[in-house]
């Protein structure tokens, strides 16, 4: 289906915003009369500059509190109109956005509007446009679907049609089954939103809280596929209000409403993507530094040996268990300090989840490759954070650790090479259990949908944090069986040194032990106020001599009705930190109870507190 955006959706200028709706991939665009009304374009150089980028005027909008009224009023209202249809004619848009009315002197009277509808339409077919009437969730009279459409069918004019907008029909909690009662033609166009599940009046709600379709907490697919379904054959066009999209960059905004669409497309039954090659596990998670000797040590603490080089780039591979990571030198322009920039997923199909990314707007991360380097495809997230399509185990596809050659093992502080102990082995890391990747504050949404339409992973509910300078706003998304877990946070301010924490966590059997072998090492762990553990005992009732273990160690301590989760963090290097976790039953979380005295100790220890 063709695709269409209003320009009230993006920050900037008209000229700007419809550059960007063209270069994402657009057909169309709907001209919201405030971006025409502010900009310097004529309406006809506006038409030629939409022709010239390959984009079509779908609709001109909004027209604002028609019907319903005292004859003085519509009289007024339809030299306004006349007014309007006038500046559509040098637009080249055929389509009028009719809004239900709020004026206060309307009236309640289905049959006076039906009368006044069919006159503005009729008046609009003489300059060749139609009339598409929409009912507002917070109308003075009409504020429903289904009521607009009575309206319509009552008006029965060929050029009045209705609109249906997804925001005013599941914000009212209208039951969208009844779309399939109104007839496909005489539906002129479909506006889509999402919008988070929120409490509060729903004109500030549609205003500055709208999403784009797979972001928030409405179940749009249901609703597109009835629209298409009783025969709608115009464009799928978003119309969003928010308040962080209209401070983004106009050209990322758009992309992220198509990959939107492309996706809503999708999960309505509308078309057919490459399927999601779900990721089973981290195949390496890589930090970059021009100075990689701090998280050296950092790695040697936490039981992670050197054992391989790349055999050309200026990377090393330290393992422990199934978990990699990757130290990266090449660096080029200044940066502050470690930070984590790709990630490796593993996949049974690394070509079918790239084709995928690409269908979905994934960028493409360019790659120099000498001949004899395993093909490995990446692409990046909003933030940056390049994800790349691994297959490492299989002996049927290339491996992407063949691209390293083995350097001799060494031994790690206080053992002897080859030798590991029953205690040393208890204190192994198994795996990455999770990395939690803070966000620029405008891609957080973005983010979420990219994830999950990308990499085909399950999103949990938002969370709120408290932190010492605001709030953190979090969410993890997971592939079903938690092998790949990403934690999204976007920070309420960045920290002293202006940069974007983020954290990898690893899972071991025995926190205790590895712990104890970190401090053992010389490493420091984030030290938690003894006020916490006061709490804990008071909330868990634990045994005093486990209580004080932990305590003595940093430990953090998790529950719930499936199981426990202990965590503990080493010092921020740069702007990368470890986690260590033990997960034991079922537990599924990320300890979030404890992420306030997390991120308060982590600012007192910054500061040196």
């Amino acid at each position: 289906m063709r695709k269409s955006i209003a320009t009230v959706s993006l920050s900037g200028p008209l000229s700007e915003k419809l550059t960007a709706v063209a270069t994402a991939g657009f057909d169309g665009v709907e001209i919201f009369e405030n971006d025409l009304l502010g900009g310097p374009l004529s309406p006809e150089e506006v038409r030629l500059r939409c022709a010239d980028l390959g984009l079509g005027i779908d609709l001109y909008q909004p027209f604002r509190d028609f019907e319903a009224v005292p004859a003085d009023v519509l009289a007024r209202n339809l030299r306004r109109a006349e007014r309007k249809f006038a500046v559509m004619e040098r637009l080249g848009a055929d389509l009028l956005l009719v809004c239900s009315s709020v004026a206060p002197e309307s009236v309640d009277d289905d049959a006076l509007a039906a009368e006044q509808l069919r006159l503005l339409a009729d008046r609009a077919a003489a300059h060749g446009i139609r009339i598409a009437y929409e009912a507002l969730a917070w109308g003075r009279h009409v504020s429903t679907y289904d009521h607009a459409w009575r309206i319509v069918e009552q008006a029965d004019h060929p050029a009045l049609g209705t609109c249906l907008d997804s925001f005013h029909i599941l914000s009212r909690g209208s039951d969208p089954k009844g779309i399939a009662d109104i007839p496909g033609e005489k539906i002129f166009f479909l506006q889509l939103a999402d919008a988070p599940l929120m409490a509060m009046d729903v004109l500030q709600w549609s205003r500055h809280y709208r999403c784009f379709p797979g972001q928030g907490g409405f179940d749009l697919a249901p609703l597109v596929a009835a629209t298409v379904r009783a025969g709608y054959q115009g464009p799928l066009s978003l119309e969003v209000f928010n308040d962080v999209f209209r401070q983004a960059g106009a050209a990322s905004t758009a992309v992220d409403a198509l990959r939107s669409l492309l996706l809503l497309e999708e999960s309505a039954g509308l078309s057919t993507l490459p399927a999601a090659a779900v990721p089973s596990g981290f195949a390496f998670a890589e930090l970059t530094a021009a100075d990689t000797e701090p998280l050296r040590g950092v790695l040697e603490s936490l039981g992670f040996a050197h054992t391989a080089r790349h055999h050309w780039k200026p990377v090393e591979l330290w393992t422990q268990g199934e978990a990699r990571i990757l130290l990266n030198t090449g660096v080029s322009g200044p940066r502050q300090g470690p930070a984590l920039t790709a990630i490796g997923v593993e996949t049974l199909d690394p070509e079918r989840a790239a084709r995928r990314a690409e269908e979905v707007l994934a960028p493409v991360v360019p790659r120099r490759r000498a001949p004899r380097d395993a093909p490995l495809d990446a692409v990046a997230a909003p933030d940056g954070t390049e994800f790349f399509f691994c297959r490492t185990e299989r002996s049927d596809h290339p491996s992407w650790t063949g691209d390293f050659t083995e350097v001799p093992s060494r031994a790690l502080p206080g053992e002897r090479t080859g030798e590991q102990t029953g205690e040393q082995n208890a204190a192994a890391v198994r795996r990455i259990d999770h990395i939690a990747l803070t966000q620029p504050w405008h891609q957080f949404d973005e983010a979420s949908l990219f994830h999950r339409g990308v990499l085909g992973l399950e999103a949990d509910d938002s969370l709120d944090l408290a932190d010492p300078y605001g709030l953190v706003r979090s969410r993890a998304v997971a592939s079903p069986d938690g092998g790949v877990r990403l934690v999204l946070n976007i920070a309420p301010a960045p920290d002293a040194r202006g940069s974007r924490l983020q954290h990898i966590a690893l899972a071991t059997d025995d926190i205790i032990a590895a712990a104890r072998r970190v401090r053992e090492r010389g490493a420091g762990l984030l030290p938690i106020p003894a006020n916490y553990y006061d709490d804990l005992d008071a909330r868990h009732e634990l045994e005093p001599e486990h209580l004080a273990t932990l305590a003595d160690l940093g430990i953090l301590y998790d529950r719930d009705e499936n199981g426990e989760f202990l965590h503990c963090y080493t010092a921020t290097v740069g702007r990368v930190f470890f986690e260590l976790v033990q997960r034991t039953g079922g537990y599924r979380g990320y300890g979030a109870g404890n992420a306030a005295v997390r991120l308060a100790a982590q600012h007192g220890h910054q500061q040196g507190v």
